[in-house]
């Protein structure tokens, strides 16, 4: 726009100079090898212009003619580059795509028209049609041509570092991202898997550092820094619980500083207090945890927190948890607990089934069957409660990548992801049906032959009656042997050798206070039926 307006500036000044000229009229005269030449003032002025124009188009020309083979050879090569180009493109497409063919043809075409030294593209999408084509050693030699290259050593260590992730190469893995992460900390794949390295080394100086520079670098924000660094600092405080409890206690607490709610973070910091016997401030630590979400490990460590404390005193503090959750099935547990310890039992029964109430789980039921045990006895009893608990829903554990284990880690023992542990319910797999017909072929039973002289007529079934005498029992009893038919050989032999055992009869059903048979001889008596005790 502005040499537009330049160039009608220039002609507007040359139309005013022109018309200035011819307002004023004059002759110039010029004498040349003995002769006089007389023309007008406007004459001479465009002749002056017309011959300095000639001389500009004529230099104009013969400058294009000395540069034409520069000018023609820099066209075609401009024109090839773009044709590289659009293949590379279309070949980057393709790869994206997953068309392994077609980004093989791009490739070869894109180096013949591009220098791979002057376009570092070409490698990537040689290597990405050497993934695609199933040839990973040859993506593997592409990958590590590239280190040599300043330019694209990162993109080459990405590669590798995705390559050991296929293979289950966890070291090496861990050792390229290692070497990016020193290169450019921003990356965020390459701090994620060291600082996975660093922490099953147990370095957690250095994981901290590392967590400090993600946060300073904003690739993860200061709640998610922050809990980072609680997780990190626990670990670190019991790792030294025992070696440096003063650093483990600075820790801890520091850990419990950031993440308040997290209930690793408050055992430790409380642990390493009581050790000091600092109990105040410990318990303090706890009962803030407890509001915000009770844990077992947070009442536990509460209502043992003087070891030389009497069950009753134990029991008072677990009552004063529940105060401070009231309505809430770990805060009755505790109490239900501390009662048990202390003989309490009607008290520890009644918060027991108030636990079952507001949450039926498996640990409710097996606490009220040591309660029912501990007071009673009542094996009947205890074996329904024991059967109920199977039957309940898991109590909450910490949970990572499908593992359960009893105690909170930094780090998945699977994936060896940070903070993976969560405290939950763990996920409930239903096994195979037992003694289930579902799955039996549809075919006919096998049938036992009669014997040589079949009853024509079934006898009924007769009823004893517990109001006749034992006499007229003893007699029907004696009736009903003389009616029983020897087994003989011959009846053995009628039997076909794939027929089944017949099932005996179902047992009575047995009261709950019924201690049950011998479990030897219930398993003599039927030893295809699953009892589960």
């Amino acid at each position: 726009m502005i040499r537009i307006l330049v160039f009608l500036a220039v002609v507007f000044a040359l139309g005013l100079g022109f018309a200035w000229l011819a307002d004023r009229p004059g002759d110039m005269v010029v004498t040349f090898n003995g002769y006089h030449y007389k023309i007008s003032l406007m004459v001479a002025a465009v002749a002056v212009v017309a011959v300095v124009a000639a001389v500009m188009i004529l230099w104009w020309l013969l400058k294009s003619l000395w540069n034409s083979p520069y000018t023609i050879s820099r066209y075609f090569r401009v024109r090839r580059r773009d044709r590289g180009y659009q293949a590379l493109s279309t070949g980057m497409i393709a790869a994206g795509a997953g068309d392994g063919a077609l980004a093989r043809k791009k490739t070869k075409e894109a180096a013949k028209l591009i220098r791979s030294d002057q376009e570092p593209l070409i490698h990537l999408l040689e290597a990405q049609a050497s993934l695609l084509e199933g040839d990973h050693e040859g993506a593997r030699q592409k990958f590590e041509s590239m280190l040599d290259d300043p330019e694209m050593r990162l993109l080459g260590l990405r590669g590798l570092y995705l390559e050991a992730e296929r293979l289950g190469d966890r070291n090496a893995a861990r050792h390229y991202a290692g070497r990016a992460a020193v290169m450019a900390p921003q990356l965020a794949w390459a701090a994620e898997s060291t600082l996975e390295e660093l922490t099953a080394r147990g370095d957690w100086d250095g994981a901290l550092k590392l967590v400090d520079a993600q946060k300073s670098t904003r690739q993860i924000e200061r709640d998610a820094a922050n809990r980072r660094r609680a997780v990190l600092l626990t670990a670190k405080a019991q790792a030294l619980a025992d070696s440096d409890p003063a650093a483990a206690r600075t820790a801890a607490i520091e850990a419990n500083r950031l993440a308040p709610n997290f209930a690793p973070a408050a055992v430790a910091a409380a642990t390493a207090l009581f050790k000091q016997n600092d109990v105040r401030k410990g318990s303090k630590i706890l009962e803030a945890a407890w509001k915000a979400e009770p844990h077992p490990e947070v009442a536990e460590l509460y209502t043992h927190a003087r070891p030389g404390d009497a069950v009753l005193d134990r029991l008072n503090r677990a009552k004063k948890l529940q105060e401070m959750k009231k309505n809430h099935a770990e805060s009755s547990m505790t109490v239900a607990r501390a009662a048990l310890d202390a003989q309490d039992f009607s008290t520890a029964r009644r918060e027991a089934e108030a636990a079952i109430r507001m949450d039926r789980r498996e640990g409710a039921y097996l606490l009220l069957a040591d309660i029912e045990e501990a007071e009673t006895g009542d094996q009947g009893k205890v074996r329904q409660l024991l059967s109920r608990a199977v039957r309940a829903p898991r109590d909450p554990a910490w949970v990572a990548d499908g593992v359960v284990s009893e105690r909170w880690a930094p780090a998945s023992p699977i994936t060896g992801r940070l903070d993976a542990f969560e405290w939950r319910a763990p996920m409930e797999r239903l096994g195979q049906l037992i003694d289930s017909q579902d799955d039996a072929p549809a075919s006919a039973a096998p049938v036992i032959e009669a014997l040589a002289k079949p009853t024509s007529e079934k006898r009924p079934v007769e009823v004893i009656d517990e109001t006749r005498p034992a006499e007229t029992a003893s007699k029907d009893a004696g009736s009903h042997e003389d009616h029983v038919r020897p087994i003989t050989a011959a009846a053995f032999a009628a039997v076909p050798t794939d027929a089944e055992g017949v099932e005996p009869a179902e047992e009575l059903a047995r009261l709950p206070d019924d201690p049950g048979v011998d479990p030897d001889e219930e398993a003599e008596k039927s030893p295809r039926r699953f009892r589960l005790f």
